[in-house]
């Protein structure tokens, strides 16, 4: 069996201040905090995750925040823009709320019969609401009504340093071109959730890894193990990393031949793995192979207070 994915697991961007990242996501967005750990590369650096209420894969926006670090440039080859799921109808309320909590963001547009609205987080995060069904549960709280709650993800648009490479990468992960509009080439998995993969085929700057930008993105593994994947990479030609353990998750890393960094996540074993998933984003949870050095952890950490969405 070849190796499909049914549509995106995470996506992983790099934040300034962890505390105006939580404020805003969790204050203005009214995503869960799904996790608050760190990046399991660099123990001293904050990951905080952000979804639905139990850690669904394809709801999960996560962040690498450092706030000492440089402002990133959004450019070739990055991922431009993650978009969000929201029903039909909930434009107009989302442009109000966002404008209201002084967000920037752009009045509703069309496009390939979708209304969107376009904004950006406090570091520049380019960000998205997008009109469509979506069978996956409501990813913001109660502050937001039932019929404008956001459901996951709509998908992601990508800035290539070559659209015909990442195409074919696409492809290889079970991805099918399916509308173009303009500039914009739209792909599809074979999910009915979070399935979507818009490519920008534009002459665009080149760009700088920083707040404000997009680190990678992740795609579920489906019915495929991660050996399978990687096995399918290297046929592709691609160069696979090792399987990498995340606690949460197993995952496999290629740099795509367009330059982009994908991931591909397993399900298993989920966000609860190390806590209630009523406690979710409380207090700093590690991996047991990071456990002796809490202390040393805790002390380089700058202090998190988590709001409760209004």
């Amino acid at each position: 069996m070849t190796p499909t994915t049914p549509g995106l697991h995470h996506v992983s961007a790099i934040a300034g201040d962890p505390q105006e990242n939580v404020d805003f996501y969790v204050e203005t967005l009214g995503l869960h905090p799904v996790k608050r750990t760190v990046n399991f590369d660099e123990k001293f650096m904050y990951h905080l995750y952000y979804g639905d209420a139990a850690g669904t894969p394809g709801t999960l926006l996560t962040f690498f925040p450092f706030e000492r670090g440089q402002v990133g440039r959004v450019g070739k080859p990055q991922p431009q823009t993650t978009a969000f799921a929201i029903p039909a109808g909930s434009a107009e309320y989302w442009h109000e709320r966002l404008e209201s909590r002084g967000v920037d963001v752009d009045s509703p547009t069309e496009r390939f019969d979708e209304t969107v609205v376009a904004f950006r987080d406090h570091d520049g995060n380019s960000l998205e609401l997008v009109t469509a069904d979506s069978p996956l549960p409501r990813t913001t709280d109660e502050s937001v009504p039932t019929e404008h709650a956001i459901r996951g993800f709509h998908g992601v648009t990508l800035l290539s340093a070559s659209v015909y490479h990442t195409a074919s990468a696409l492809e290889v992960l079970g991805y099918e071109l399916v509308d173009q509009e303009g500039d914009r080439v739209r792909y599809r998995a074979p999910g009915d959730a979070a399935a979507v993969v818009d490519l920008l085929d534009v002459d665009a700057e080149y760009g700088k890894e920083g707040a404000g930008t997009v680190h990678h993105v992740a795609f579920r593994r489906g019915d495929a193990s991660l050996a399978e994947w990687r096995d399918r990479l290297d046929d592709a030609g691609m160069e696979p990393t090792r399987i990498k353990d995340r606690f949460y998750f197993e995952s496999v890393y290629v740099r795509e031949p367009g330059g982009i960094l994908f991931e591909i996540a397993s399900d298993e074993p989920g966000f609860a793995v190390d806590e209630d998933p009523a406690e979710f984003g409380a207090s700093l949870r590690l991996p047991p192979w990071f456990e002796e050095d809490r202390e040393m952890i805790e002390g380089q950490l700058p202090p998190i207070d988590l709001p409760r969405a209004e």
